[in-house]
């Protein structure tokens, strides 16, 4: 035993200063056992990463180290503290998966992969390699929360040692901090590592604006130290009158959170700072109300600026009450009055407790909440095929402003700011969203456009005909919803293409006087396979939106030379067009087709079918390329509305754009955009964008203008 013991000192005595460091703060939650695990971490991570140094010139096992003493702060677990010690080893030393899951077990093995990046593949960019990166650890994250608490102290410590780098890369690493990283603190309620880290951020981006903000706060707090003190003490002798338990702490804003709110809302720093701000820290819920009463009776509150987020909590998890007083400085005095738990959960968010969690039990509310948050990433991810629109989509859901609204049932739902009934629609269900009409907001009636405000309960109205829209995009701000609508309108335009590209291909083989039905089977494979193509469907859809034309592929499916362009013969049929073929089909801005206009097919690569009206002035140039124009026609059943621009030549007097107007509205049609091309004394030339169903109803909205008259002529833009 005794030789066990001097053993153990031994290896202590030849342990670096910050391992020693390191394992003393373990000491003070770990066992003996679990603190020898850790010491054999480091020992193969030093092995490991021997003879590789970081910029300073440090050896590299000392930033492991360091981001394992940021999570023993948090007093975190022995496998989250192991990870952190080997969490660069997969991606930068020999050490491989399997040696880590024999030597320290499976979920070690987990979470060090989860936090390594994907370096080793090949991307197109650096955006890219690095929005994949991040939704790799994304997805880990949702398998366990370890993974983000383990990045957050890396990124942490390389925040506090950056001014080592290169001032590029300074620039480019605090720009995804501030971007990325600190709102994702943020969204797990770690309010501690979001302010370290927006400030590092701020003061590698915009060091001169940090040191002035920073020493204007150095000067105001000096000046204002007698006022803090008097109210400070008010607020004791009050809140001790009462009887209540508590402890007062005095609220300093960080150099980057006055930054951003000069910025944002326009003010000066005397006006950001010209606030008083207090928390007060209770020891029960009932206690937080009647502190609150307490204050209220010391100073006279504000109107309207009182926030209940013990009975609302925030998406993060986090639960206080906030209030602003009359204070007899003439300033506002901040007050916020929270527990003990709900104070560590503010400061730690998903780390709070985290020694007592269990995965039956989780230790607070903000690890239930980050839960939910990372299984509706999971959901999105799977129907965003692109790694950038996945990030992009995941930072519209990390802005820390929030409506909370109701269900009729009484179930609450955190949203976005600007959020609409359209959203609320697919928070409550992706199939409620894909089938939504209308809301019913604090029971009236109301689009699903509605921008929504917190408290208010909404209802969302179905229809089972009722299915997305592109124009539902304009709508929606949260990632989930816009996610939703994009996987449906792409399923969408992959059936249209489908099908119109049978009726192309169909009528490329008729010319050809062949058809695609008594193809023999093993021609239509052995094509498919040359082409990389897995399916017929995939050929069909790729004819449709321009990438292959249907020419070009009726030869090669029917082994024939290509002798140039085909013209196929006028007793083909032309494909007939309804307007609807979603994605596959667009109207060419330069001439705005509309039903009953002679029109023109040509193929545009990746968009598919552009129609064009014969009289098209670009009409020359396209018939360049025979193989890519086709005939086409207007299906009978043709419905919708359509754009098409009137030059309008009016006398220049006053209220002659209302009576234009006027006279659209009177024929039933839509008016998109109004702009005046020439104005002179005398007239001036007006351009109207309009919506028609076909050219007869554009004759009736022209006879009706020219009726009026101020109007000196009417006619279709462009000739």
């Amino acid at each position: 035993m005794k030789a066990a013991v001097e053993s153990q000192g031994a290896r202590r005595g030849k342990l670096p200063a910050y391992v020693l460091a390191l394992e003393d703060k373990l000491a003070g939650y770990m066992s003996v056992e679990q603190i020898e695990r850790v010491r054999r971490a480091y020992e193969l991570g030093a092995q490991a990463h021997h003879g590789q140094t970081r910029k300073s010139g440090e050896p590299y096992i000392t930033h492991p180290v360091a981001v394992a003493g940021i999570l023993a702060d948090l007093r975190l677990d022995v496998e989250t503290i192991i990870a952190a010690i080997l969490h660069d080893t997969l991606e930068d030393t020999a050490l491989c998966a399997q040696e880590l899951t024999a030597e320290f077990g499976s979920t070690v093995s987990e979470l060090v992969d989860g936090v390594t990046k994907l370096d080793k593949l090949q991307f197109k960019s650096r955006q890219e390699a690095a929005a994949e990166s991040f939704r790799k650890m994304l997805l880990a994250m949702a398998r366990d929360l370890r993974v983000i608490l383990i990045k957050l102290a890396d990124r942490l410590h390389n925040m506090r040692t950056l001014g080592s780098m290169e001032p590029e890369s300074r620039r480019r690493i605090a720009l995804e901090t501030l971007e990325i990283y600190a709102p994702i603190a943020q969204r797990l309620g770690m309010n501690r590592f979001k302010a370290e880290l927006q400030d590092l951020g701020f003061k590698a981006m915009y060091p001169d604006r940090h040191r002035v903000i920073s020493a204007r706060i150095r000067m105001a707090l000096g000046n204002r130290r007698e006022a803090m003190g008097r109210i400070e003490a008010a607020l004791e002798a009050r809140l001790n009158a009462e009887g209540l338990a508590h402890r007062t702490v005095s609220r300093i804003k960080s150099p980057y959170s006055i930054y951003r709110k000069m910025r944002n809302e326009q003010k000066s720093f005397a006006q950001v700072m010209d606030v008083y701000g207090f928390r007060v820290v209770v020891d029960t819920v009932m206690h937080c109300y009647q502190a609150l009463g307490a204050v209220h009776a010391l100073f006279k509150p504000m109107d309207g600026r009182f926030r209940d987020f013990i009975a609302i909590p925030k998406a993060n998890g986090y639960q206080s009450l906030h209030t602003v007083l009359f204070g007899s400085f003439g300033a506002p005095i901040e007050i916020q009055i929270r527990t003990e738990d709900m104070d560590a959960v503010a400061d730690r968010g998903v780390a709070a407790h985290w020694a007592y969690k269990t995965d039956s039990d989780p230790a607070n509310s903000a690890q239930n909440r980050a839960r939910e948050w990372l299984s509706s990433l999971v959901d999105e991810q799977n129907g965003t095929p692109s790694s950038l629109e996945f990030i992009e989509s995941v930072k519209v859901d990390l802005f820390p402003d929030e409506v909370y609204l109701f269900t009729p049932r009484g179930k609450i739902l955190a949203l976005p700011r600007n959020a609409t009934a359209l959203d609320f629609a697919y928070a409550v269900h992706t199939d409620v969203g894909s089938h939504a009409v209308a809301a019913r907001v604090d029971k009236k009636l109301a689009p699903l456009r509605t921008r929504l405000e917190s408290g208010q309960s909404v209802e969302i109205i179905t229809a089972p005909s009722a299915v997305p829209s592109t124009q539902w995009l304009e709508w929606v701000v949260s990632a989930k919803a816009r996610t939703a609508i994009r996987h449906f309108l792409k399923r969408l335009q992959h059936e249209d293409a489908i099908e119109l590209g049978h009726r192309m291909l169909d009528r490329a083989m008729a010319a050809l006087g062949a058809s695609l039905e008594v193809l023999p089977p093993d021609q239509l494979g052995r094509y498919l396979e040359e082409n990389k193509l897995r399916a017929l469907e995939d050929l069909l859809a790729d004819i449709a939106l321009g990438n292959r034309t249907a020419g070009q592929v009726a030869r090669a499916l029917l082994q024939l030379q290509d002798e140039g362009s085909i013209v196929c013969p006028s007793s083909v049929e032309k494909i007939l067009i309804t307007g609807a073929e979603r994605g596959v089909l667009s109207f060419g801005n330069c001439c705005h087709p509309v039903p009953g206009d002679a029109i023109m097919g040509y193929l545009s690569a990746g968009k598919g079918i552009v129609v064009h009206r014969l009289e098209c002035p670009n009409m020359a140039e396209l018939r360049k390329s025979p193989e890519r124009c086709l005939e086409i026609d207007w299906d009978t059943s043709v419905s919708g509305d359509y754009r098409v621009e009137l030059r309008i030549i009016v006398a220049n007097k006053p209220g002659v754009l209302a009576q234009v107007a006027a006279a659209v509205a009177q024929a039933n049609s839509n008016i998109e955009n109004v702009e005046y091309k020439e104005r002179d004394l005398m007239s001036a030339a007006l351009l109207f964008t309009i919506e028609v169903a076909n050219r007869k109803h554009l004759a009736d909205v022209m006879r009706g203008v020219r009726r009026l008259g101020v109007v000196t002529a009417v006619y279709r833009h462009p000739v």
